[in-house]
């Protein structure tokens, strides 16, 4: 989450408060990610350090101190909102970690591992669902991070249940060798990246 574009984003459409950014940041995004307001300061001050953006209350500092977007913020805005995410490498993700490590602890049961977080994705989806249910028409920023949540528990959930089959398929794996050429990362990187 990049709390420094949000900011801009609040910022495009006038001048704020501190105080007063951290409590839109909030509302906008459904109250479901907390910021706290030293985060939101000092944030400020970088983005002022680099001309994104400049006081508008003169020589007042602190919670009484008014910002504005610059230009060059405008155009950092912009630039940020139109570049997609580079999703070309795999995340380092813990579920992942967790199962790739099991693989290779020699008396891990694997399949109980996976089955151990699946139930727990199965019932956050259940959480996530009857939150969704609760939603009223007016919490459309709710609404949008609940269905984020929803699809990605979903995603990791087919994940779970491919790995699952993958491993019941192969089997134990070999002992960790060295690969003579080309290392994974390299092969994904031009693999992916050869195919946009």
């Amino acid at each position: 989450m990049s709390v420094r574009h949000a900011l801009l984003g609040l910022l495009s459409n006038g001048p704020k408060y501190g105080m007063q950014l951290r409590n839109e940041f909030e509302a906008g995004t459904g109250e479901a990610w907390p910021l706290n307001v030293g985060q939101v300061y000092s944030t400020l001050q970088r983005l002022d350090r680099d001309g994104l953006v400049s006081s508008a209350s003169g020589d007042v500092v602190g919670p009484q101190q008014m910002f504005c977007i610059t230009d060059d913020g405008v155009a950092e805005l912009r630039g940020w909102l139109h570049t997609p995410p580079d999703a070309s490498a795999p995340p380092r993700d813990e579920l992942v970690m967790k199962i790739l490590v099991a693989l290779r602890v020699a008396d891990a049961d694997v399949a109980e591992v996976v089955q151990v977080h699946r139930r727990h994705l199965v019932e956050l989806m259940q959480q996530y669902t009857w939150l969704k249910a609760e939603l009223g028409d007016e919490e459309v920023a709710l609404g949008i991070v609940v269905d984020a949540e929803l699809f990605r528990l979903d995603g990791l959930i087919r994940w779970l249940d491919a790995a699952d089959g993958r491993i019941k398929r192969h089997g134990p794996l070999p002992p960790i060798a060295a690969v003579p050429g080309e290392s994974a990362p390299q092969r994904l990187r031009r693999t992916i990246g050869g195919r946009r």
